[in-house]
């Protein structure tokens, strides 16, 4: 029987005019991350970013630039700010797993997009989110080029939202990094992590909510915040250092592989660019391991073993380096505020990662 009321797409769940309202709200976070690269395009359906006369990370001009694209989203780590009801940091999150993604193949950023879907969109979370997007391509020195808010009824459960991005960066052939130039004798160095980042929070949420029952409002001494707070810092970004260091040693070229420690860890993201004939021999102690992760394995009761292949471990980037600038490079990084360590060193092997 037809419906005695007119039915319209609110009925239904879908707001047009709130989207509308977002998107001309958006429009000043976009263009707070704009480069001169980035062409006005009021209205389209697509960003526009132009090349010719991009300066680039090795040269002023390219002659055979290579594309380099990386998307993820930030997981269950949604599931805390949605507990905390704090939105403003995610994004940087969201921004931050594919930009290191592409960085390790030596390519500098250039554009990013995002999309958040939720069933029903709520103004002022939804602008939370994208103003931790836009602090996140500010950080990375790249444009937040477009996105797409989508309003799915039903489909979510209330007051949750998911994330999805991606980043586009640039490269020129002869200088991407695909851990080929690595060998023996090379230095491994751990740049600090800020924490989790946003990899193994299912089981972080297990051991520490669930099985330990604690609070996320409840204050822990050794982490100086709530487990709250602990859990949602968001993950470092560690473009412009690591510009800074493949420009000052272009000449050189002493980075022979870098890595962005993910899910898997240490151990199932390091043997992505170290292959046999070679192993990486992680001594173990060479970094002091942040106390969230302690406090995870004892109250959950979880295995060194697996707390290496779920967590980062407080090492959220290795570089691969030659000795002879390794000292030098270490320097640098920690003048540009990154706290960076020798943690280990390439040997013969057979693609493994050994912790010693």
């Amino acid at each position: 029987m037809p419906s005695k009321k007119k039915l319209t797409y609110k009925d239904s769940g879908v707001d047009i005019d709130l989207g509308d309202d977002l998107a001309d709200k958006y429009v000043s976070l976009m263009q707070s991350t704009y480069s001169p690269q980035v062409l006005r395009n009021d209205g389209g359906f697509g960003g526009l970013y132009r090349l010719k006369g991009l300066s680039g990370l090795f040269a002023r001009k390219f002659t055979d630039p290579v594309l380099v694209s990386g998307t993820d989203g930030v997981g269950t780590k949604l599931k805390i700010a949605f507990a905390m009801n704090k939105h403003d940091t995610v994004g940087i999150d969201l921004v931050a797993m594919s930009v290191n993604d592409v960085l390790v193949q030596g390519a500098e950023p250039l554009f990013f997009l995002d999309y958040v879907g939720a069933g029903k969109l709520d103004k002022k979370v939804t602008l939370d989110v994208v103003k931790g997007v836009a602090e996140g391509c500010r950080q990375a020195g790249c444009a937040l080029l477009g996105g797409e808010t989508a309003e799915l009824p039903g489909f979510y459960q209330e007051g949750e939202y998911d994330l999805a991005g991606f980043a586009v960066g640039i490269a020129e052939k002869k200088d991407l990094i695909d851990g080929k130039a690595i060998e023996e004798g090379d230095i491994i160095l751990g740049l600090a992590s800020s924490g989790l980042h946003s990899n193994g929070y299912s089981l972080a949420r297990k051991a520490l909510l669930e099985a330990g029952k604690l609070p996320l409002t409840k204050y822990i001494p050794e982490l100086g915040k709530t487990i709250g707070e602990e859990l949602l810092t968001p993950t470092r970004i560690y473009v412009k250092p690591i510009i800074n260091v493949l420009r000052t040693y272009k000449k050189k070229r002493p980075v022979h592989g870098l890595v962005h420690i993910t899910g898997g860890g240490i151990v199932g993201n390091v043997p992505r660019i170290v292959k046999s004939p070679f192993d990486a021999e992680i001594k173990l102690g060479s970094w002091n391991v942040p106390p969230i992760f302690n406090l995870i394995k004892e109250i959950g009761n979880v295995a060194d073993e697996e707390m290496f292949r779920v967590f980062n471990m407080g090492i959220g980037m290795i570089m691969v380096v030659s000795e002879a600038s390794a000292r030098s490079i270490n320097k640098r990084l920690k003048k540009l505020d990154v706290n960076a360590m020798i943690i280990g060193r390439i040997v013969k092997g057979n693609g493994a990662v050994k912790f010693v």
